[in-house]
């Protein structure tokens, strides 16, 4: 975070890169970064184990970030200097430069993915389920560990952003890769005490079997009873049979095509899969829907650090003799993240514990707030860039400074900021207690994805309305001047979309909780070995 942040005001004050491409470097760089989750946890689970993961990747990013301190020390990979308000007049980073640079920021987005796709399934491997005692303690784990995370940000958009405005951003950048070493040594010293799990194999892997196998039998017709499934897992670990996306049932059923010419029972796992193999994918796919509506969410959050950011150093930012850095009005949002979690560990969770038994909300409605929140964050943003053009407006819209206080930015931060404390937590618990045991990690994958596509989706729609409203030489709602444009328009549009999102997702939850889970009573299924050949 500490680098994220405040990167918009590099690309923009010392690349001299338009505003709308600032943007959208951030919101890709980040993009990048949460999409390589899914490579991380592929490796996790398949070759590498949680635990080895989160070394080697912790690694990579460390390097990374000291790369990119070398390359902001380094006068030759930077343009010259330019005092110009406009931009347009300056000269632009070279590709040699913006090479470097995008070396720099994509190792950081390669350690960042293996880093965050394990290092929350680590921490709950290190909780017994079966264990009453610990099973309590995890229930406190997922909203502590965005406590903790949100306060290594916290730290980032104070001291980090100061020293990266007022004393240098290779030493800014030299601090985070000094913390990251810090942290490896820290997390290296508890090795003989945590508890490992053994890698199962990758998830993907397994739904594909399941897909293909269910294709190549897709004329096979489904028995009137369950009596011609195929089941090889433990009787503790299965899982019993549901009656959705009954076509995948087709994997499970053994036919001759299963049987070796001497009549030997063969076991090809792209063939035949076991029933709760088969539904370990269903409980994925009942993932989706939910998964689909908190993409958005992640896109009003990206404003947070791009163009909010940027509407911050055109305003009033001085208290007495000390300027607040731009991208310090972020600690606004991280504290509400902060209050958020601490009011809801300390008040809420107790509250709704004594009167209704429940430890705290579900996570589809922590989920449910934050995308309401998300939203009305937008429409406060649209409604304080009316003011703040109209100010730019009756000054000059090529001046530096506006006379228009930087604070009026803190409802959009405190309300986005708050959703996030929900959502996060909210999508975290979901997607790890949702998803099968054994596909923790690429749920948790999963789950970044999310922000993955949000960011992304950011990228895409400025690219869109750049195009839509910035055509025969109109300046458009996003630009290179953000004083020329109607960002007001551009936030208004999220708003709406965040509005009409948020049903969706009430939809989507009502249904997710409606066909969760509707079981086949009492059925037999087949197990491997003599069993299958006596029922055939």
């Amino acid at each position: 975070m500490g680098i994220a942040v405040n990167l918009v005001t590099y690309l923009g004050g010392t690349m001299h890169l338009p505003s709308a491409t600032s943007a959208n470097i951030v919101t890709d760089f980040m993009g990048t970064s949460f999409l390589l989750c899914l490579l991380g946890g592929f490796l996790a689970d398949s070759f590498l184990g949680r635990y080895r993961t989160i070394a080697i990747f912790a690694t990579v990013q460390t390097f990374g970030t000291g790369l990119l301190a070398i390359s902001t020390k380094q006068p030759q990979l930077r343009p010259p200097p330019c005092q110009a308000t406009d931009i347009t007049k300056c000269q632009h980073a070279s590709g040699i430069q913006m090479g470097v640079l995008y070396i720099s920021l994509y190792l950081i987005a390669l350690g960042t993915g293996g880093l965050k796709s394990s290092v929350s399934g680590f921490g709950t491997d290190q909780f017994d389920e079966k264990d009453e005692k610990e099973k309590t303690q995890m229930a406190y784990f997922f909203s502590r560990f965005f406590f903790v995370i949100s306060t290594g940000t916290l730290m980032a958009v104070t001291v980090l952003v100061y020293i990266q405005d007022e004393v240098g951003r290779s030493w800014g950048y030299g601090i985070c890769s000094i913390c990251m070493f810090t942290a490896i040594l820290i997390f290296l010293s508890g090795t003989r005490r945590y508890r490992y799990k053994k890698c199962s194999g990758s998830p993907i892997v397994h739904i594909c079997q399941v897909v293909v196998a269910a294709r190549k039998k897709r004329k096979v017709e489904l028995p009137s009873s369950t009596a011609s499934l195929y089941e090889d897992y433990p009787e503790e670990s299965r899982i019993q049979r549901t009656y959705q996306f009954r076509c995948l049932d087709k994997a499970s059923v053994v036919t001759n095509t299963d049987y070796s010419e001497d009549g030997a029972f063969v076991s090809n796992p792209w063939t035949l899969c076991p029933v709760t193999r088969v539904e370990e994918v269903k409980m994925v796919i009942r993932l989706l829907p939910i998964w689909a509506t908190t993409i958005l969410f992640w896109s009003t959050y990206a404003q947070m650090i791009t163009f909010s950011v940027e509407q911050a150093t055109t305003m009033q930012r001085s208290i007495g003799n000390f300027k607040i850095p731009a991208a310090s009005l972020t600690v606004f949002f991280v504290a509400a993240i902060l209050i958020t979690l601490g009011a809801y560990d300390r008040l809420i969770i107790p509250l709704l514990k004594k009167r209704k038994g429940k430890p705290g909300f579900s996570n589809l409605q922590l989920i449910a707030i934050g995308l309401f929140l998300s939203a009305l964050g937008m429409a406060s943003a649209s409604v304080v860039e009316v003011k703040r053009l109209a100010v730019a407006k009756a000054n000059g819209t090529t001046g530096t400074t506006l006379p228009i206080s930087v604070f009026y930015l803190i409802p959009q931060f405190f309300l986005v900021g708050s959703g996030e404390g929900f959502m996060y937590t909210g999508q975290l618990d979901f997607f790890i207690t949702q998803s099968p045991k054994g596909m923790k990690t690429m749920s948790t994958g999963l789950f970044l994805t999310t922000l993955s596509l949000g960011f992304f989706f950011s990228s895409l729609l400025v690219s869109i309305v750049k195009a839509a409203t910035g055509s025969n030489g109109k300046h458009g709602w996003v630009g290179e001047n953000i004083n020329k444009g109607r960002l007001d328009c551009f936030y208004g549009l999220l708003a709406a979309l965040s509005f009409i999102n948020f049903g969706l997702f009430l939809l989507c939850a009502s249904w997710y909780k409606r066909k969760k889970a509707k079981q086949v009573p009492e059925m037999e299924i087949i197990v491997k070995g003599s069993s299958v050949e006596e029922k055939l």
